[in-house]
């Protein structure tokens, strides 16, 4: 039995994480230790607070003494840190946060970490600090490139994917220099159930569901290979139980898709949606399809972003081969999946978004 501490598990990925874990490790202990800013969002783990095993602090994993408590009174053993600003727009106005989060707060833990389990007499007998990064670290990809292995060297482009990259770092120093067992994983771009509607595939959704405009950066053709939450968490489960101490793994979905045949598939999706489940009309009367307009005229093409990479794709081959790793979801069902969660949950996705943040969100997306 774990006993784990999951760092921003309010998070889209980190309550995703939670619950997977919850349902597969029953007996194991969860903490969550949470900031809830503006992406966090308790609701994520509505359900799981009536377990005994589990536990939600609201902190900053930047707070040493209450990092310390947690740990010492917890008897945790495992730490698996997703906490991070992670909006690549929001990082080139505003990078200090990400310095702040994503560099401090993770010393912050791998110091808590180090002194309780190396340096403390009542150090539990086993230990892990499992880091959650992104393929952004590796840079970008021409169209030809091989996809990203994790001997890719590092070649961070913006304020965000440098944080991650330096965050990588400090975990592998605290490896090899102080002896902390420690995995880190490199995921390709995550879609799926209760992600903020900053990112592209939510945004989409949303916007199409209200006739808001669909705004696609330069001219869409930006590729990234897109992994189903759930299949990220399967990935890190594997990590966790068969990963090699001090080794990095990517988790990839093996799904490369241009930004625009994303939105146009959303559109078309949703467009037979509409056909298939007449009642939607009165839930989303604003969506074109209500009107007898095809989705895809929501589509805008907006000033590409500052430095935007062009492309990445993830080689998750050694994974595949040491861990038994595979996605179970492809595209098409995944995205499935994701538009059915949406709709179904639209009093979720209209709680999350104020109105000054949705107008921003309407011509900014990660």
């Amino acid at each position: 039995m774990r006993r784990v501490l999951v760092t921003g598990g309010a998070g889209f990925i980190g309550a995703n994480f939670v619950r997977y874990w919850s349902e597969r490790h029953p007996d194991d202990h969860v903490v969550v230790l949470d900031a809830l800013t503006y992406a966090g969002n308790r609701e994520n783990l509505a359900g799981l607070e009536s377990h005994d095993a589990f536990r939600f602090v609201h902190g900053d994993i930047g707070d040493q003494p209450l990092v310390e408590s947690l740990i010492k009174e917890d008897g945790l053993d495992t730490i698996v840190h997703f906490a991070a600003e992670s909006h690549v727009d929001r990082s080139i106005h505003e990078p200090d946060a990400f310095i702040q989060t994503n560099v401090s707060g993770t010393h912050t833990l791998l110091k808590v970490a180090r002194e309780a389990w190396l340096d403390s007499d009542s150090a539990p007998g086993d230990h892990l600090f499992h880091h959650v990064s992104t393929d952004e670290v590796y840079g970008t990809l021409g169209r030809d490139d091989p996809a990203f292995t994790e001997k890719t060297a590092y070649a961070p482009n913006s304020p965000y994917a440098a944080s991650k990259a330096a965050s990588d770092h400090l975990v592998r120093a605290y490896h090899h220099t102080y002896g902390l067992n420690v995995t880190t994983s490199n995921c390709s771009n995550n879609y799926g159930p209760y992600q903020f509607p900053e990112k592209l595939i939510p945004l989409m959704i949303v916007n199409a569901l209200n006739g808001k405009v669909l705004p696609v950066y330069g001219d869409g053709s930006n590729i990234r290979d897109w992994l189903y939450v759930e299949d990220h968490c399967r990935g890190i489960e594997l990590v966790i139980d068969k990963g090699k101490k001090g080794e990095t793994y990517n988790i990839g979905g093996d799904n490369e898709y241009a930004n625009i045949d994303i939105v146009s598939t959303i559109c078309s999706a949703l467009d037979k949606l509409f056909v298939t489940q007449p009642e939607l009309a009165k839930v989303f009367p604003d969506a074109p399809a209500v009107k007898g307009d095809r989705t895809d005229t929501l589509i805008t093409f907006v000033k590409d972003r500052l430095g935007h990479d062009w492309r990445y794709a993830i080689d998750a081959t050694r994974s595949s081969d040491t861990l038994g790793y595979s996605p179970q979801e492809d595209f098409n069902s995944g995205l499935t999946r994701t538009i059915d969660w949406m709709i179904e949950h639209e009093t979720w996705w209209r709680a999350v978004m104020d109105g000054s943040y949705r107008d921003w969100l309407e011509t900014n997306y990660d």
